[in-house]
């Protein structure tokens, strides 16, 4: 279908040449980019917040695909539309769906629907794409809208995206549109965006959550934020930086009732906050025989789950110990044990040295709760860790890894692992990971 503009000569100009004619005003083409991982843009007027989105769009290093999402205005559709097919009109041109993408972050998240109903008067994904067309005119995009949800959801749907961009091995930049406080005098929404802007600095979707409501933000950013947020660290974020916030009154001169516009970039990072916790682990100990102690947790290592940390060396393995279930107070605490054990307790290999330590690279798994399932058609060796239990004897797999194609083989490496005969009979449970690099 094509998804014809719906705000273009209200929200921007409708006719071509005056749009590209005031995105010329708006952006800055000599600015130094980035490589991004994500972004907030704003998505009122562009005589309002077009200068805050346009610095943002600035920074970026264009990729190919852009997912965007934004919160529902309308309450149409799905409380969570995707559109995986079709191209959205603006005066600037077409710019198409990346279909690939789209299909396979539908088939990652039980939230997400196919629904274009959503998208048909929603002007929070449109008003971005003359952005976007400017700098590439042939860009894709995939288009996302999110009702209220509790943090969870976002979260799930986050990993969703994250894991589809990894699986594909695509360069995309997520992008999260809305804007801040809505109609507060100048005064309470420059602090009270403050505490949203924090919150998203810090990179922590549950902190903005509890601060739009514990606060009264009325911020319509934060649905997409928070997704944008929980998707930027599965890939790896290195850090969040506000570009620039302004609000209407800046360019009314009407401070009496202002809505807050924050532009925010979050730039890509070597390693993921969880990986570069086993690493710090690993270094402390191996050259000063000292046990690293964890500080300034992000969300995900604050609750209790099984973790095993992976060591490899110019790609082989180096060595790999984890915990079935949790043994400490939480992730990051059970990061650390492993992490020490697997560089110094691996049984099939020598205690890494401190010359060794330039070479490493880190895999750190988190499982979710094991489950039993009554048969090996409920296991799939991609996504699935299996557990297979004898009597008092285990063996577990990871989901996931090389060489390790079907399910036969991961119960095989499973009975040898934990001394089970071919013919015993045994109970079978599979997990998931989140896999952190």
């Amino acid at each position: 279908m094509i998804r014809e503009p719906v705000v273009a000569g209200s929200f921007y100009p409708g006719k071509a040449d005056q749009l590209r004619s005031m995105l010329e005003q708006l952006v800055d083409v000599a600015v130094a980019k980035e490589d991004v991982v994500g972004a907030l843009m704003p998505h009122a007027g562009y005589q309002y917040s077009g200068v805050v989105a346009g610095a943002v769009i600035s920074r970026v290093r264009f990729t190919d695909t852009f997912v965007i999402m934004g919160p529902s205005h309308t309450g149409l559709g799905e409380p969570f539309s995707i559109m995986t097919e079709g191209v959205w009109r603006t005066p600037l041109g077409e710019v198409a769906i990346d279909d690939e993408l789209g299909k396979k972050i539908l088939s990652l998240s039980r939230f997400l629907k196919e629904d274009h109903v959503a998208h048909l008067q929603e002007h929070s994904v449109e008003v971005q794409l003359p952005f976007l067309q400017f700098f590439k005119p042939d860009v894709e995009i995939v288009p996302i809208v999110l009702m209220p949800a509790d943090v969870a959801a976002y979260q799930e749907i986050g990993q969703a995206i994250a894991g589809a961009i990894g699986e594909l091995g695509r360069e995309a930049v997520i992008i999260a549109s809305g804007d801040m406080t809505h109609y507060e005098p100048q005064k309470v929404a420059n602090e009270k965006d403050r505490q949203g802007i924090e919150a998203m600095l810090g990179l922590d979707e549950v902190e903005l959550l509890i601060r739009v409501r514990r606060q009264g933000i009325s911020m319509c950013a934060y649905a997409p934020a928070a997704v944008m947020i929980a998707a930027a660290k599965e890939l790896g974020a290195g850090g969040a930086e506000l570009v620039r916030y302004q609000t209407s009154g800046d360019t009314t001169g009407d401070y009496s009732a202002v809505v807050g516009y924050a532009g925010i970039i979050i730039k890509k990072g070597g390693m993921s906050p969880i990986a570069k916790l086993a690493k710090e682990a690993v270094e402390n100990y191996v050259r000063d025989g000292k046990r690293f102690k964890p500080k300034n947790l992000v969300p995900e290592m604050k609750t209790r789950a099984g973790v095993f940390v992976s060591l490899h060396k110019h790609h082989e393995l180096r060595g790999c110990i984890g915990t079935f279930e949790p043994v400490e107070s939480n992730v990051a605490e059970e990061i650390v044990t492993n992490a020490i054990s697997s560089a110094t307790r691996d049984p099939r290999f020598l205690p890494v040295s401190s010359d060794e330590l330039a070479d490493l690279e880190y895999s750190v798994d988190v499982l979710t709760t094991a489950e039993p399932v009554e048969s090996e058609d409920q296991l799939d060796a991609k996504k699935y860790g299996v557990i297979v239990e004898a009597g008092w004897r285990k063996g577990l797999l990871l989901p996931d890894l090389e060489g390790v194609d079907n399910v036969d083989e991961q119960i095989d490496i499973c009975r040898m692992k934990a001394g089970i005969a071919p013919g015993e009979n045994v109970n079978l449970y599979r997990f998931e990971v989140k896999r952190y690099k």
